[in-house]
């Protein structure tokens, strides 16, 4: 077995790599950018070394830096995780020069799948089922033009290099063809540095289905079964579930048997994914599924199958990387349950998804029964601008695909996030959709119903109970507050008795008045919709504390709410002026004036 490995990543898979790693017993050593000097993954490894600015290309993916730190510190093996140099060829061609194992594949390896076009021909050559399509070098639109009418609409336009759904255009009319070839075209240079693109026939109503492979570069490889990546927004894989809904025992034996003559193809050594396109219009078929492509490094998903197969795949990649043989044969490789991954994001899915960033105010996701957490971050932790707004992947494990998906839901609701926008809330309608339940989805899913699937807020009720937290920050509300300064007093006491007021406030930044009465000295929650004082039942949701402004939390969703100072507002005007308002609005029989006072006038 190795001594010691320098992960050559961040955040929740380089967490993860440690964890493993110091179990077997070898040295960790993390590397870090100036962003991440306080990450969870530099104090959890043995050791850490500074790899450069914030950015990634002037640090997590400068190889001669990652090496250099490598070399002072004496690591036997770099495992790079996922992403940045996992897989880059020259990379691991630069890492074997060195003296240093790669925990991963051979370069050879990495650059016969690296290209869309050359993988699929040499798939073809070892008999894989391959989507049909147009993967020659002809770039010129006029030939692909014809080659994609030949194939027959609708086609899918697709990068030759990369991946990530990036370069890639989905066409059902010859008359959309040149538009789209010329956006796919942009968008793999700016991407990727390389402009081509093959042409595949679309199947509809497609499943995405991959399957987890193992080499030992000596020639011999496994599969671990099958990972279902169906539900997805814009290519990128948003749940996977392994084993796949619907799966019949002849199928997963086909699809195995292909994904294991696609290893053996390329003499693959450690962990990989080959990915499949699978009609899914009816029952998956063992005629009804082709190659797509392959990752030549460990995938965010294999959680799911570690689960359901009882292995750890992260202590096979090290036990391939030190020599060893596979640790158990094919037919020692069984499935057990059922298991679901979600990755939780900080993006906001009312503004398109688009990433959020700032510190973590909250973060509670809890385990046990049934679920792991894999993350990189927590309370406190600043997510950044520089890299993936991943928070956590929440995966939950059961003896049946429907106590799995009970699980992942009953771990959302007691989930608590608060600072930047998440995606909690939408990840919570996605499991609770009546087609993910049925098991009866396909890619299109989630752009179909995304309009429902991002519905919903914070109450009113819950924002109310949050600004009663403000408004007596020192007792819980409901709590009687005993007695107090009547003239530092809150509780909107007058001669005429018990009054209700209107509280000017933020939330999430913009303006908004929310009521809140008074009775006994403390302050109770009024229900928006019959005016009278709410049920503890309809304040649904939690209130959490943040320096001066308070997080109503609710249904995976979280706003702060920030009381207006109304005095300060005032008296930093634009124009100058001095001023004071004073403002005093109660519904009680209507609202009391509003009297505003400046210069001596009212």
């Amino acid at each position: 077995m190795l001594d010691s490995v320098l992960i050559a990543n961040r955040g929740e898979i380089a967490c993860r790599i440690i964890k493993t790693a110091r179990r077997l017993g070898l040295r960790t050593i993390a590397v870090y950018s100036e962003a991440d000097r306080d990450a969870l993954h530099v104090r959890m490894a043995d050791e850490a070394v500074a790899i450069g600015p914030a950015p990634s290309s002037e640090s997590y993916l400068v190889g001669e830096r990652i090496l250099a730190a490598a070399r002072q510190t004496g690591a036997a093996s770099i495992h790079p995780g996922y992403g940045f140099p996992s897989e880059n060829a020259a990379f691991a061609e630069a890492c074997a020069a060195a003296g240093i194992v790669f925990v991963g594949p051979s370069a050879a390896a990495i650059r016969a799948m690296g290209l869309k076009d050359g993988a699929k021909s040499l798939m073809e050559k070892a008999g894989v089922p391959v989507v049909p399509g147009y993967h020659g070098d002809r770039q010129e639109a006029e030939v692909l033009k014809q080659k994609a009418y030949e194939i027959g609409y609708p086609v899918l336009i697709k990068a030759v290099a990369g991946g990530g759904g990036k370069g890639m255009r989905r066409v059902d009319k010859a008359i959309e063809f040149e538009a789209a070839l010329a956006s796919a075209q942009r968008e793999a240079k700016s991407a990727f540095g390389d402009a081509r693109v093959l042409i595949e026939k679309f199947v509809l109503n497609p499943r995405h289905i991959e399957i987890q492979v193992f080499g030992d570069g000596k020639g011999d490889a496994v599969h671990l079964f099958e990972r279902d990546c169906s539900a997805q927004r814009r290519h990128q894989k948003v749940l996977e579930e392994a084993p796949a809904p619907g799966m019949t025992a002849e199928t997963r034996a086909a699809m195995g048997a292909a994904a294991v003559a696609a290893a053996r193809a390329v003499n693959y050594a450690g962990a990989g994914t080959i990915e499949f396109i699978a009609d899914g219009s009816g029952t998956l078929r063992p005629d009804g599924f082709w190659f797509m492509e392959m990752n030549t490094r460990l995938q965010v998903e294999h959680p799911v199958t570690e689960l359901v197969t009882g292995q750890d795949l992260v202590e096979w990649q090290f036990r391939v990387a030190s020599g060893e043989g596979l640790p158990l044969a094919q037919e020692e490789i069984s499935l057990s349950g059922h298991a679901v991954e979600v990755r939780l994001y900080a993006e906001d899915p009312d503004t398109g998804f688009l990433p959020s960033t700032g510190r973590l105010d909250l973060l509670d996701l809890p385990g046990g029964d049934g679920i792991r957490i894999d993350t990189g971050v927590e309370t406190g932790a600043e997510i950044s601008a520089f890299y993936d707004p991943m928070i956590a992947k929440i995966i939950a494990h059961g003896p049946d695909r429907a106590t799995a998906l009970d699980r992942l839901a009953a771990a959302f609701d007691r989930s608590l996030i608060a600072g930047p926008k998440n995606n909690l809330a939408f990840l919570s309608a996605l499991v609770g959709h009546p087609d993910v339940r049925a098991g009866g989805f396909d890619t299109g899913l989630i752009d179909r119903d995304l309009k429902a699937l991002t519905s919903g807020g914070v109450s009113d009720a819950t924002v109310a109970a949050a600004v009663a937290a403000l408004v007596m920050p020192d007792r819980p509300v409901g709590e009687p507050t005993g007695w107090s300064d009547p003239f530092a007093a809150t509780s909107g006491f007058e001669m005429a008795g018990p009054r209700r007021s209107g509280v000017p406030v933020e939330v999430d930044g913009e303006p908004g008045l929310v009521t809140l009465g008074w009775r006994d000295g403390r302050a109770v929650v009024i229900d928006p919709e019959t005016g009278e004082e709410a049920a503890a039942a309809v304040v649904r949701g939690r209130v959490m504390r943040a320096g001066h402004d308070v997080y109503a939390i609710e249904g995976g969703r979280s706003v702060r709410v920030t009381l207006v100072d109304q005095l300060s507002r005032a008296a930093d005007d634009a124009d100058g002026a001095a001023a004071a308002l004073a403002a005093h609005v109660a519904v009680q029989g209507g609202l009391d004036p509003l009297l505003v006072f400046q210069g001596g006038q009212a």
